[in-house]
This record gives structure tokens, C-alpha cells and sequence, in this order.
């Protein structure tokens, strides 16, 4: 299979887990092209299916892979698809922070009018050594009512690289049998 691999990233944690679908993927016999929405990323039609991620920053995502769907949706509609939401609510132990990243993700689905074969929620990571001064206050506030480490000289992966990789897993089971 020829496989598009499109991705948003802030802080380059999106980048890394796509960077990770793509060698899943390479590695089971895949041809996988991989892109930055933000750079100039192929059109999905010279591809087979097509997995978009983006990751999730004041309820909302890249605009770039906003405008890559938009520009694209017809084809995107057209073949096997999927879509990586990438959070940091996600790695929250409470439900109310889950089922808000799932809204975020439903309602940017249905916005954008795509119709993937699935998506999937993927925790990021805590980059206190990337952040500005009001983002690493207003992250330390958080991960302190969570009970997470406030610990700002560090970063903090909370990426779970097996769920990704059972993800991507059954998307090409899914998208062999397509």
C-alpha cells in the first residue's frame, strides 16, 4: 500500500508519533510518504489511504491540517482514512477531560465535513522547556490540579507507544481488506 501521512504539531510531539506510524507502517511492507500540513503536503489522490493527525491547543487544532482537509475533503472522502488526535487531556485520569478532547475531535470532524474509517486519541507530552512563561505557569497550574509533577526544569512524555501502534495496526488491517 502507498500510504499519506499528514500531521500538525506545535510543540513536535504529533511529529514524533507520526514519525513512529510512519516506521509501523514502512516495516509491515508499506510505502509511506509523510508530511508537515504547515509545508506544502502532497494531495492525497496518488495515495491508497491517507492517516492525519493533529494535536489539540486551546480546543482547537493546526489550521494548517484544517485547511489541508478542506482543500482535499472530497478525495479525503473518497478513501480509507484515518485520524490522530493528539491531547494531553488524554493521559487525564478523569473521564470529564476524555469525553471533552472526544468533542473537540467530533466536532472538528464534523466541521470539516471528513469522514475518516477511524480516529483515535493519543496522549502528548508536558514540554515545560518549550513553553513561554505564561504557558509553563498556566501548564504547571493544570498538571498541579491533576496531581501531575510541576517539575518545569523537564519535559514529560505521556504518549502511549503501544495503543499507537495497535492503532495503526488495525488501520492497515482495515484498509488491506478495503
Amino acid at each position: 500500500m502507498n500510504i499519506l501521512v499528514v500531521y500538525g504539531t506545535t510543540e513536535g510531539q504529533t511529529r514524533k508519533i507520526a514519525r513512529f506510524m510512519e516506521d509501523v507502517l514502512t516495516n509491515a511492507g508499506n510505502k509511506v510518504t509523510i508530511a508537515d500540513a504547515s509545508d506544502e503536503p502532497p494531495a492525497p489522490k496518488d495515495y491508497n489511504a491517507v492517516l492525519i493527525g493533529a494535536s489539540i491547543h486551546a480546543h482547537n487544532y493546526q489550521t494548517s491540517v484544517k485547511h489541508y482537509i478542506n482543500r482535499h475533503i472530497a478525495e479525503l472522502n473518497k478513501m480509507p482514512g484515518a485520524f490522530f488526535s493528539v491531547c494531553l487531556a488524554v493521559a487525564s485520569d478523569l473521564q470529564e477531560e476524555h469525553r471533552e478532547a472526544q468533542k473537540i475531535t467530533n466536532d472538528f470532524l464534523e466541521h470539516t465535513g471528513w469522514k475518516p474509517l477511524l480516529t483515535t486519541q493519543i496522549a502528548g507530552a508536558l514540554k515545560y522547556t518549550q513553553y513561554d512563561f505564561f504557558k509553563r505557569l498556566i501548564m504547571k497550574m493544570i498538571s498541579k490540579k491533576e496531581g501531575r509533577t510541576t517539575d518545569t526544569s523537564q519535559d514529560y512524555e505521556y504518549t502511549d507507544w503501544d495503543a499507537v501502534k495497535k492503532f495503526v495496526n488495525e488501520f492497515a488491517d482495515k484498509i488491506a481488506v478495503t
